[in-house]
């Protein structure tokens, strides 16, 4: 099963907050990076973020769900 990143956050609130939100609508969620950018401060830039990352075939879909969420995931 390839993953997919549909979400990038510098934040790890931000990115738990995504998360959070892409499991109660039943997706599938992986977070990249995220343990490296929590371990180091400022490591989550020099990584590119923390990646949420959901089964290609449900990328589509949980891009909608992120996008239809407002400021709060922008």
């Amino acid at each position: 099963m390839d993953f997919v990143t549909v979400y990038r956050a510098f934040s790890p609130g931000d990115a738990e907050l995504v998360r959070s939100r892409l499991e109660a609508n039943d997706f599938l969620v992986f977070m990249k990076n995220e343990n490296a950018a929590m371990s180091i401060d400022g490591y989550s830039m020099a990584v590119g973020g923390i990646q949420v990352q959901v089964p290609e075939d449900q990328a589509e879909s949980a891009r909608a769900l992120i996008e239809s969420g407002g400021s709060s995931f922008a």
